[in-house]
């Protein structure tokens, strides 16, 4: 293929992505040659490599469109939640300790039967078709090469069929329950036929609200095809209503599901109570990363209360804000089983596909051995609420 029918792709991967010609051009002459020109001497300089999750989501805004940062990386309202996510991670300070044999550091854990070599999952996110012309095809390459589960989305670009067949490791499959329950059941099947091992039900969103960043654009956004639900539409998918799942919609869902069934969305201590009693086999602690009902708290802030009211009766994950290895380790030591992360790995996957989904997650893993070793803990069981500093601790 000569310059000429790579730049023709690059502009039809492009188009597809709702991407610019301006911006398509550039990103690949920038991905052939790796150089960039200075705009006032002219000079040829390297672009600097990426080295931690900031700056891959610099790197994304620089080539995705502005209907697909918007997207991706909006909140909801006034973000504050949004911003309180990252708010809190960073306020909880690390006690560190010294003279501890790190030769070895075993971040290996055990989820639902199945053991993984860290513990950081891709959280369940719609429309990748923005980021990369291979979508969530993509994305599972990537979990693989970086050996961690993914949750695909119901609203994915890819069917959960193709999703699967490029993966081989572990995919869930996230599900909004919607009121149709022939239409639910029948994906539900057919996200196990295709070999889902998991069904990760999100429960705190029966209604969009206020994605004003979102709204501002939407005129700009492309169609982009959804497979798992038979539609074409904007950005996120045109949901049918699912105002109405309840927990008895639960109980007839764990009637028939032949996968264990996760909650995804839990806040409140009582809901974890609940799910407790209805027999999840996991919850997933969660504020949708900032994208439902603003002015709640970080899920970093009440992440040990449902912990806690929980009592080791089933696992809890954590997710929302993460972007440094020490966020991670924060999430395990509230009592966490495990995290996810959601924007950082589509920045990853917008700028190098598959390799960048991949890099993103083995820089997060890097960075949590990084700081177990500094906080003089070589293996996850080891790791509790004694590595944070509290109040008391600056007393004499």
């Amino acid at each position: 293929m000569d310059r000429r029918e790579v730049l023709k792709a690059s502009l039809a991967s492009a188009a597809a992505m709702g991407i610019s010609s301006k911006h398509a051009i550039s990103s690949e002459i920038d991905s052939q040659v790796g150089l960039k020109a200075s705009a006032v001497s002219g000079e040829v300089i390297a672009e600097p490599p990426l080295v931690n999750l900031y700056d891959f989501e610099s790197a994304a805004k620089r080539k995705l469109s502005e209907a697909a940062w918007e997207y991706f990386n909006s909140g909801s309202a006034d973000e504050l939640t949004l911003r309180r996510n990252r708010e809190a991670l960073d306020a909880l300070q690390l006690k560190p300790r010294v003279l501890v044999d790190v030769t070895r550091i075993d971040t290996s854990c055990m989820l639902l039967g199945y053991k993984m070599e860290h513990p950081i999952l891709l959280a369940p996110t719609s429309s990748h078709l923005l980021a990369h012309p291979d979508a969530e095809t993509a994305t599972a390459r990537g979990a693989t090469a970086a050996k961690t589960i993914m949750v695909a989305s119901t609203v994915s670009n890819r069917s959960i069929e193709d999703i699967c067949k490029s993966a081989s490791e572990p995919i869930w499959f996230q599900l909004y329950v919607e009121d149709d329950r022939s239409a639910v059941r029948a994906l539900i099947e057919r996200a196990e036929a295709a070999g889902c091992r998991a069904l990760c039900i999100t429960v705190d969103n029966p209604i969009p609200y206020a994605r004003n960043r979102e709204e501002r654009v939407r005129a700009l956004a492309p169609k982009l095809p959804f497979p798992n639900l038979g539609i074409e539409a904007g950005p996120g998918g045109r949901s049918r209503s699912r105002r109405h799942f309840n927990w008895d919609d639960l109980k007839w869902i764990q009637s028939f599901a032949k996968t264990p069934v996760i909650l995804k969305g839990i806040l409140n201590p009582d809901d974890a109570e609940e799910a407790v009693h209805r027999g999840v086999s996991a919850i997933i602690v969660s504020n949708h990363g900032g994208r439902v009902l603003d002015t709640e708290p970080a899920t970093i802030e009440v992440l040990p209360a449902v912990v806690d009211r929980v009592a080791g009766r089933l696992p809890v994950l954590f997710d929302s804000g993460i972007r440094r290895g020490t966020d991670v380790l924060k999430g395990l030591a509230c009592g966490a089983s495990a995290v996810l992360i959601g924007r950082p790995y589509i920045y990853g996957l917008s700028v190098a596909g598959a390799d960048g989904v991949r890099d993103v997650v083995n820089i997060l893993r890097a960075e949590l051995e990084g700081a177990m070793a500094l906080t003089g803990r070589t293996h996850l069981a080891g790791i509790d609420r004694s590595v944070f500093w509290k109040s008391r601790d600056f007393s004499s």
